[in-house]
């Protein structure tokens, strides 16, 4: 049975605690044949919700790109210290009420890359696919997820737990952002070439770069054009 209460107490305290975005994902959906990447049943084979936070990132942080990306990237790691304070805090709600609670690791944060399988460089969940399951967003020809209100310029974490808790049931939003199709700035900027036409990308080009290159920096330059 899906508990409403708790669902409205997590809403209010992330909001408190300004988180920008907040939803609720059934995991089931990870179960779609179409989904190829690794599954929350496997890290909590009991998993009823994924709770879906986000804060937005500066518009500053972006507009300074490529010359301010020491300062582009602390602004990042400060989304997700943010982020990760709200999502412990909830997850200390949630085990209040005598269920349990995990936190994933932010996608392409500072510590993303070391917890992502060394071979495809995938994380333990795709933040990104709950995320447009929770009716927050949908995702870009840079392999980012587009959200509603932020474009791209948003940082994201997640929280599994098997309390079963009130998701969004009807997806409206198409799987790849319509205006995505035919602007594909993205693609253009890129310093590696790692963005396709194809909508595929190379995550290799992609790591090296950022952790070798620019000595693990972020790059931004696929945020930075995005006009969403």
């Amino acid at each position: 049975m899906k508990d409403f209460t708790l669902t409205r107490k997590l809403e209010d305290t992330a909001s408190e605690m300004d988180a920008d975005i907040i939803g609720f994902a059934d995991p089931e959906c990870f179960l779609n044949s179409g989904y190829k990447g690794n599954r929350p049943q496997d890290i909590m084979p009991d998993v009823r919700s994924v709770i879906v936070l986000g804060v937005e990132i500066p518009r500053g942080a972006f507009e300074t790109l490529p010359e301010g990306r020491a300062e582009y990237t602390n602004t990042l790691m400060a989304g997700t210290a943010t982020l990760r304070i709200i999502a412990f805090k909830l997850a200390k709600m949630i085990e209040k009420e005598d269920h349990r609670a995990t936190i994933l690791p932010s996608e392409g944060s500072e510590f993303g890359y070391w917890y992502a399988n060394r071979e495809t460089l995938k994380a333990n969940m795709s933040i990104k696919y709950a995320a447009y399951h929770a009716g927050i967003s949908n995702f870009g020809m840079n392999h980012l997820m587009i959200s509603k209100d932020f474009g791209p310029r948003v940082r994201m974490t997640a929280i599994l737990t098997n309390a079963e808790l009130e998701n969004e049931e009807e997806i409206s939003l198409p799987f790849i952002n319509e205006k995505c199709r035919t602007c594909q700035k993205c693609i253009k900027i890129c310093p590696v070439g790692a963005l396709s036409e194809d909508g595929t990308i190379d995550r290799h080009k992609c790591a090296d770069y950022m952790f070798n290159e620019l000595g693990g920096l972020r790059c931004g330059m696929c945020v930075k054009v995005c006009p969403l």
